[in-house]
C-alpha cells in the first residue's frame, strides 16, 4: 500500500471528526506542497509513516473514533507505562507500517496530583498524548484540499486542516531541547525545507506570525521563539551538519542550510 492510499483510509475513517482534527508533524509538511503559495522544489519531501492528528483540549469529540479506525483496518499498539498507555493506530504488520497518533496540548503541570505524569488522555475511544507547545500548532490552521487530483484515492476531494507553516516552524524551535538528537536534526531540515518551499511567500508567513500566531502565545514564549530562531542558525553546528546529511536525493551544504534558515526566519519571526 502506498502512503497516499493509507492516508485516504485514515481520512475516510476520521471523517465525522475531521473538523476538530489538525494534521501536524511530517504529514503537514508533506501536504504543504499542495498549497497554492508553495514553490515545489525538484527534490522529494521527507517521508514519514506516522500521521499526527492534534485536537484542542475542549474539542467536542464524541462517538467512537477507535471503532471507526478498527473498521478501516487500523490496529492499536500500546507503549510505555502511562495510564492510559500511549497508543498508535497502525496499518501493516511491521515497524515500517503507516500509523496514526493523536495529540493534544499539555497545559499546566506535567504531573498529576497523585504524582503520575500527566502524559495521556482518553477521548472518543482513542488515547492521545499530551505535549507541551502543541497548542501553537492549532492556531489558525490552513485548509488544504486532497483528492484524486492530488494522488489521494478518495471518492471526492476533502479539505483537511493542516498546521500553518509559521506555527510549524515556531513549534519545532520550541521543542528542540526535549527531542532526541536524530529528531532535532530532522526538525532543522524540516524548517529549512519549509522556508525554501515558501521562500516567495515569506511576507505571508510573517503576517501569520504577527496577526495570528504571536498574539496567541504567552509573551515570554513568543520572545523565546524569536531568540531560538536566531540562536539555532547563528553558526554551523554538528546538528546542522547532521541535518544536511539526511536527504538522499540532493546535496545540501550545511552552510547553505544555516544561511537560508537564518535569512528567512529573520524576516518572518521578528
Amino acid at each position: 500500500m502506498n502512503d497516499f492510499a493509507a492516508l485516504a483510509r485514515l481520512i475516510q475513517a476520521i471523517e465525522p471528526w475531521r473538523v476538530h482534527l489538525v494534521l501536524v508533524g511530517g504529514w503537514a509538511h508533506r501536504l504543504y506542497r499542495l498549497h497554492p503559495m508553495a514553490n515545489v522544489p525538484g527534490y522529494q519531501p521527507l517521508l514519514t509513516r506516522d500521521t499526527d492528528l492534534a485536537f484542542a483540549n475542549q474539542a467536542p469529540l464524541e462517538g467512537d473514533i477507535k471503532a471507526a479506525l478498527a473498521k478501516a483496518g487500523f490496529n492499536e499498539e500500546f507503549s510505555g507505562d502511562h495510564r492510559p498507555p500511549a497508543t498508535r493506530y497502525t496499518l501493516g504488520d511491521d515497524d515500517a507500517g503507516f500509523y496514526a497518533e493523536f495529540l493534544t496540548p499539555l497545559q499546566g503541570r506535567s504531573v498529576k496530583r497523585n504524582g503520575e505524569p500527566d502524559a495521556t488522555v482518553s477521548k472518543a475511544g482513542i488515547t492521545a498524548q499530551k505535549l507541551r507547545h502543541l497548542d501553537i500548532l492549532l492556531v489558525n490552521p490552513w485548509v488544504i484540499r486532497v483528492g484524486p487530483d492530488q494522488g489521494v484515492p478518495l471518492s471526492r476531494p476533502i479539505d483537511l486542516q493542516v498546521a500553518n507553516p509559521t506555527s510549524f516552524i515556531a513549534q519545532k524551535l520550541l521543542i528542540q531541547k526535549v527531542r532526541p538528537p536524530a529528531k532535532r536534526a530532522q526538525d532543522l531540515l524540516y524548517i529549512h525545507d519549509a522556508v525554501e518551499l515558501f521562500g516567495a511567500a515569506l511576507p505571508a508567513l510573517k503576517a501569520l506570525w504577527e496577526d495570528k500566531v504571536r498574539p496567541a502565545l504567552p509573551k515570554r514564549t513568543a520572545r523565546r521563539v524569536v531568540e531560538l530562531s536566531a540562536e539555532s542558525f547563528s553558526s554551523v553546528t554538528d546538528m546542522i551538519r547532521d541535518a544536511a546529511r539526511i536527504p538522499q536525493d540532493r546535496t545540501l551544504l550545511p552552510e547553505h542550510l544555516r544561511a537560508a534558515c537564518q535569512l528567512a526566519l529573520s524576516q518572518v519571526l521578528t
